[in-house]
C-alpha cells in the first residue's frame, strides 16, 4: 500500500452531513473492548437504529470524527497494491465485512483477534466499526441536486478510542473510511486512514 492522491474536503463534508440524528446513514455498529494487554474484554454487534437517542448521539460523534478530521493531514488516502488484494489479506476481510454489512460475527472475531495481536496499548481501548450507506444524488449541469440517486455508496468507518473503567470512549486516535469516497463515488482500491496519535492502522496496513 502506498499514499496516492488527495482527498476532496467537499466529499468528506457531504458524508458527515448524513451523520446526524435526523439524517443518520448508519444501520449497524459492531466492535470490541480490550484491556491494556490487548485481550478482548467483550464484543458487541447491534442495529444502529435500535440504540437509544443518547447512544446514537455518542456513536455518531465517534464515527463522524474520522471523515470530519483535517483532510490530507490527519486523514490521508492510500491505494492498495495488487499484492494487498489477494486472498487472506486485510483488504479481503474488509470487503467481506462490507458485503455482509457487519452481520458475520465469526469474521468480526477474526478481525478482533488481529487487532489484539498487533495493537499494543498501555491503556484499555475500544475498536468500533460502523456500516453505512448513502444514496449519492445526481448533480445537474447547474450543480443543483437532483432527485435521482447516482449510486449507493456502502462503507465502513473504523474508530479506535481509549476507554475508561466504565468503557466510556475518548476521542478517536486511529481509524479509517473504506472504501474511499472519491469524486463522490466509492473506490475499493483505496482507503482513507486517520491518525491522531494512534498507530493501529500503521501496524495493520503497514503504512
Amino acid at each position: 500500500m502506498h499514499q496516492q492522491g488527495q482527498i476532496n474536503r467537499d466529499d468528506m463534508l457531504e458524508l458527515t452531513r448524513r451523520m446526524t440524528l435526523s439524517r443518520n446513514c448508519f444501520s449497524r455498529i459492531a466492535g470490541a473492548y480490550y484491556d491494556e494487554e490487548g485481550y478482548i474484554d467483550g464484543t458487541f454487534n447491534r442495529h444502529f437504529r435500535k440504540l437509544t437517542a443518547a447512544e446514537r448521539k455518542i456513536n455518531l460523534e465517534i464515527a463522524k470524527a474520522i471523515p470530519f478530521s483535517r483532510t490530507n493531514e490527519q486523514l490521508r488516502e492510500y491505494r492498495f497494491d495488487p499484492a494487498d488484494e489477494k486472498p487472506g489479506t486485510v483488504w479481503q476481510m474488509l470487503m467481506a465485512l462490507l458485503d455482509c454489512g457487519l452481520k458475520n460475527d465469526a469474521l468480526l472475531d477474526v478481525l478482533y483477534e488481529l487487532v489484539g495481536e498487533r495493537y499494543h496499548s498501555s491503556e484499555p481501548f475500544a475498536f468500533y466499526l460502523f456500516y453505512g450507506s448513502y444514496d449519492v444524488p445526481l448533480h445537474g449541469s447547474d450543480r443543483e441536486w437532483q432527485g435521482e440517486s447516482e449510486e449507493v455508496y456502502s462503507f465502513l468507518v473504523c474508530a479506535v478510542c481509549r476507554v475508561d473503567q466504565n468503557y466510556d470512549p475518548g476521542k478517536p486516535e486511529s481509524g479509517f473510511l473504506f472504501p474511499a469516497f472519491k469524486n463522490r463515488s466509492g473506490d475499493c482500491d483505496r482507503i482513507e486512514i486517520f491518525w491522531n496519535g494512534g498507530d493501529l492502522l500503521e501496524q495493520i496496513f503497514g503504512v
